[in-house]
């Protein structure tokens, strides 16, 4: 094997590229070459505008992550950040308060914001942004695309009942950050997604690959929102490449983030076989060849294994790079010949 390709959202996505690398680099995955190219394929339906400046949350975190400048606490942002801009922004009282741009960070969405009202699409501008942060340390062997060129917003109606029709819809942002996910999704909606193509390179990606893995990020409004750019699942299905998943829920529960407060907005079980079953097996019209869940969860094999899944349970926590390059050689063995 000399290609894989990774769908990634963003914390979760980009801790699981950082073990994928280190199984490479340190021999842990039989049958795959030490020097494999290694495709990221982005959720950008986090993606807003913010003071004027287009920010990419998920595809930033992968970047940094993967280019030794991410805030290793945080999981997001740039280490060693300082917030001048932000306390500045908040004297004046100019809104949006609740969504923060470090000092250093901001620069790369003045580079972003510049080149994109300059004509070039996001996969370009993308493609210019890691020529700072990943061929320096990975050179060619990683690519980060986003999973579309075009505008998609992820927005989250909730209750209000101050508003007429009983809802509010707000960005998904600030459903995350502001609200803190503590109240109901009664929906999720990603506007444009219907009408989006997949970025130049996104499909081939997918139907070239040797390896499809699918990490633990996000079902809904990371994964689910890749998934949903038109012309992705037909490939993901296409593929002769095995496509292997890992669970983002352990116990019953979501690891980080708020899987579950969103795939009860979507009606999917809280659980690592509801979301195996929620992707589906490919042998049934679904996406997967292989879903990995948390040794915690191992009652859950035999009905995964039942709906055409190859399944196993082992350790899913990411604690290392080690740890995680450990799951990453699972989702190989849950496929190999």
């Amino acid at each position: 094997m000399r290609s894989i390709t990774v769908l990634s959202g963003g914390i979760g996505g980009a801790r699981f590229l950082q073990g994928l690398l280190h199984a490479l680099d340190t021999g842990r995955l039989p049958g795959v070459e030490r020097d494999a190219v290694v495709t990221v394929v982005t959720n950008t339906a986090d993606d807003l505008w913010v003071h004027g400046l287009k920010v990419c949350p998920d595809l930033d975190t992968v970047m940094y992550t993967l280019g030794d400048g991410i805030d290793p606490e945080r999981g997001w942002g740039r280490r060693e950040e300082t917030w001048s801009v932000r306390e500045e922004l908040a004297a004046y009282g100019v809104e949006p308060t609740w969504f923060g741009l470090g000092d250093r960070d901001v620069a790369t969405h003045l580079v972003r914001t510049q080149m994109l009202e300059a004509g070039y699409p996001l996969s370009a501008v993308t493609t210019a942004l890691c020529r700072r942060w990943l061929e320096p340390v990975h050179g060619d062997r990683v690519r980060l695309l986003p999973m579309t060129d075009d505008r998609v917003e992820t927005h989250v109606a909730v209750a209000d009942p101050d508003s007429p029709s009983g809802t509010r819809v707000v960005h998904f942002q600030e459903y995350w950050i502001r609200m803190r996910a503590e109240v109901p999704a009664e929906t999720v909606v990603c506007v444009g997604l219907d009408q989006s193509s997949p970025a130049p390179g996104v499909v081939e990606a997918l139907t070239d690959a040797d390896l499809v893995l699918v990490p633990p990020s996000n079902p809904v409004v990371s994964i689910g929102t890749v998934l949903g750019v038109p012309g992705v699942r037909e490939a993901l299905r296409a593929t002769a490449a095995p496509v292997v998943g890992l669970s983002p829920i352990v116990g019953g529960q979501h690891v980080r983030g708020m899987a579950r407060q969103l795939l009860t907005s979507i009606g999917v079980e809280v659980s690592a076989a509801g979301v195996g079953l929620h992707y589906g097996a490919r042998s049934q019209g679904g996406l997967l060849d292989g879903w990995l869940v948390d040794s915690g969860d191992a009652d859950a094999v035999p009905a995964l294994e039942a709906a055409g899944l190859r399944a196993a349970a082992v350790p899913l926590m990411m604690t290392s790079p080690g740890a995680t390059a450990d799951m990453a050689a699972a989702a190989l063995d849950l496929v190999a010949p």
